[in-house]
């Protein structure tokens, strides 16, 4: 019998934080774990896509994305279907209809009101009501490292990418939906909508959890990947 290739795990960051906001996954699949922070990577979710692909050295992967991070994952799920055993998508909205003034806004905020202000603004909002002081205050500080220019950049990506709706209801493998039950954006409704859409969907809903599921509900994620990863691994 051939063997199974060897499985990777790539996970792709939200906005406005890093590859380090996954470090509570980071042992779910040893040497074969990847979390690129995708600032530096290009300026389109087609270049972050295509860079973080290249750090991957497995035939095989799950693409776990939060947020833009998710719509990262369907890029690469559009361009390596093949190769791609898996998506996890967490507060991701596929589809994207283009909304230039609040782009606009948001630059705008960041340039003459700072990063605190945008901060306060735009995805402090997002936590849930529940989320602890201390959960709130390590994502403060992972977002506190990137600079300005970044977070900018990451904006304009998360506000020029491609709508994906197609690839999510056209890809072949198991696409799991990850919502907290507090999560605003896009919300329970769509991410239902969209684990309808995808051929093997899945919504899975967390309790008293808002957006940034990795950081408000780790042990929770990693039960999730854990059933992800073991039906993607062969049995001895």
């Amino acid at each position: 019998m051939t063997p199974k290739p060897k499985l990777g795990l790539l996970f792709l960051h939200a906005l406005p934080l890093d590859g380090s906001m996954w470090g509570g996954q980071r042992n779910l699949l040893p040497n074969s774990t990847y979390m690129p922070t995708l600032y530096a990577l290009g300026d389109s979710i087609e270049a972050w896509a295509s860079a973080a692909w290249k750090h991957v050295k497995e035939e095989r992967l799950i693409v776990v994305g939060c947020s833009v991070g998710g719509s990262c994952a369907l890029e690469i799920a559009a361009v390596h279907p093949e190769r791609v055993a898996a998506l996890v998508l967490i507060g991701t909205k596929a589809n994207h209809r283009p909304d230039p003034q609040l782009h606009a806004a948001a630059l705008e905020m960041i340039e003459e009101c700072g990063l605190e202000a945008a901060w306060r603004a735009f995805w402090a909002p997002l936590f849930s009501r529940s989320a602890s002081a201390s959960v709130l205050g390590a994502a403060r500080e992972i977002f506190l490292h990137q600079s300005a220019r970044d977070i900018e950049k990451g904006v304009t990506v998360f506000h020029t990418r491609p709508s994906r709706g197609q690839t999510l209801s056209t890809f072949s493998g198991p696409v799991t939906i990850v919502s907290g039950a507090e999560d605003i954006a896009p919300g329970l409704k769509m991410s239902a909508a969209q684990a309808s859409s995808a051929r093997e969907g899945a919504l899975i809903t967390i309790p008293d959890c808002g957006h940034y599921v990795p950081l408000e509900k780790p042990a929770r994620l990693n039960e999730i990947l854990r059933d992800v990863i073991a039906a993607h691994t062969p049995t001895s």
